[in-house]
C-alpha cells in the first residue's frame, strides 16, 4: 500500500503539471490574440485620427481660398466701375445722353443688372453738318466727280463704230505745242459751247498755214489725255500711212457738231470710251479709204447729213 500511494502521489504531480502547463499556453494564446485584436483598434482609431485631421486641413484651406476669392471679386468690381464710367465719359464725349436710375444712385454695393427696370440710353441727335464743316464740300465735289464720271455702258454692247462720237469740227487756230517739236496745240470748234483744246501729232506731215480756218473729222469720246503737260479733249481723224498723212475732209455744207454716222450700225456712241476695254483699238483697223477716196467701216462709206466722208488724195490706205 505505501508503494501505491508512492506511485499514485507522483502520478497526480505529473497530471497537475499537465495541466498547469496547458493551462499556460492557452492563456498566452488568448492574451496574443486580444493584443491582435487590440493593435487592429488602435490602427483604425489612428487611422480615424488622421482623417479627422485631413477634414480640418482642407477646411483650412478653403476658409482661406474663400478669402482669395473676395479679394478677387472686390478687384474685378473695382476695373468693372472703371471700364463703365470710361464708357460714360465716351459717350458724353459723342452726345449720348446718361440716364441714371435712382437704385443706382442710392446703392453703394456691387451693381446689379435688373432687365425689368433698366433704363433705355436715349441718343442725342447729332447735327452732322455742325460736326463737320467740310462735310457739304465734300458731297459737292462727290456729286461733280458723279457727273463727271462716264456713263457705263452694258456689257453687251457690240464693239462697232457706233460706240465712236466722231463729228464734224472746226480748227480755229493752231500752234506750236510749247513743249514738243512734233505736237500742235489747236483750238477746234466741236459745235458746243466751248471750243475743245486738241494736240495733234502733224507737225512733219502738215504745214502749220494748213491747219488753220479748216474742217475737219474729230473723235470726241477719247478720254482727255495730258501730252506734255498739255489735256487733248479730242483727236483729229486722218487718212494715214508712214509716209503720209492727210486731215479727212468733211461733206461741204457740213457744219460743226454735225455727227458721223455708217448705214447697218445706228447704236448710240459711249459718253465716254474706257482706255482699259481698247474699244478703239478694237474698230480702228476696219477703217480704209476706198479706191474712190471715201472712208470706209468694213467696206461701208462712212456719212454726215448723207454725203460722204473723203480723204483729199489718198486712197487704199488706213484711217487713224
Amino acid at each position: 500500500s505505501c508503494g501505491f500511494f508512492a506511485v499514485s502521489g507522483e502520478f497526480f504531480y505529473y497530471q497537475h503539471y499537465y495541466i498547469t502547463n496547458n493551462l499556460s499556453r492557452m492563456s498566452l494564446r488568448v492574451c496574443t490574440t486580444k493584443a491582435a485584436q487590440i493593435d487592429t483598434v488602435l490602427e483604425q482609431l489612428r487611422q480615424h485620427v488622421l482623417n479627422l485631421k485631413s477634414k480640418g486641413t482642407l477646411v483650412k484651406d478653403t476658409s482661406t481660398y474663400k478669402k482669395q476669392l473676395l479679394v478677387e471679386n472686390e478687384r474685378l468690381q473695382k476695373q468693372v466701375e472703371d471700364l463703365k464710367q470710361q464708357l460714360i465719359d465716351v459717350e458724353m464725349m459723342n452726345g449720348r445722353k446718361q440716364v441714371i436710375s435712382s437704385s443706382e444712385s442710392k446703392s453703394d454695393g456691387p451693381i446689379k443688372s435688373d432687365p425689368a427696370k433698366a433704363q433705355p440710353v436715349t441718343p442725342i441727335p447729332v447735327n452732322t453738318k455742325a460736326a463737320t464743316p467740310g462735310a457739304k464740300d465734300n458731297k459737292k465735289k462727290a456729286a461733280k466727280k458723279q457727273q463727271a464720271r462716264p456713263a457705263q455702258q452694258p456689257a453687251s454692247l457690240p464693239v462697232d463704230v457706233s460706240r465712236l462720237d466722231m463729228r464734224v469740227g472746226f480748227i480755229r487756230s493752231a500752234k506750236q505745242h510749247p513743249d514738243a517739236d512734233g505736237l500742235y496745240l489747236e483750238e477746234i470748234d466741236c459745235g458746243e459751247a466751248e471750243p475743245r483744246q486738241v494736240i495733234s501729232g502733224l507737225v512733219r506731215h502738215i504745214p502749220i498755214d494748213q491747219m488753220q480756218q479748216r474742217p475737219c473729222v474729230v473723235l470726241c469720246n477719247l478720254k482727255p489725255a495730258k501730252m506734255r503737260g498739255i489735256m487733248s479733249h479730242a483727236m483729229v481723224m486722218c487718212a494715214s500711212t508712214p509716209e503720209k498723212v492727210e486731215i479727212l475732209d468733211p461733206p461741204s455744207g457740213a457744219k460743226p457738231g454735225d455727227k458721223v454716222t455708217v448705214e447697218g450700225f445706228s447704236g448710240t456712241p459711249d459718253q465716254q470710251l474706257n482706255p482699259k476695254k481698247k474699244v478703239f483699238e478694237a474698230i480702228q483697223p476696219d477703217f480704209l479709204v476706198s479706191p474712190e477716196g471715201h472712208a470706209l467701216y468694213k467696206g461701208v462709206q462712212w456719212k454726215i447729213n448723207g454725203q460722204f466722208v473723203t480723204a483729199p488724195s489718198m486712197r487704199g490706205c488706213g484711217i487713224k
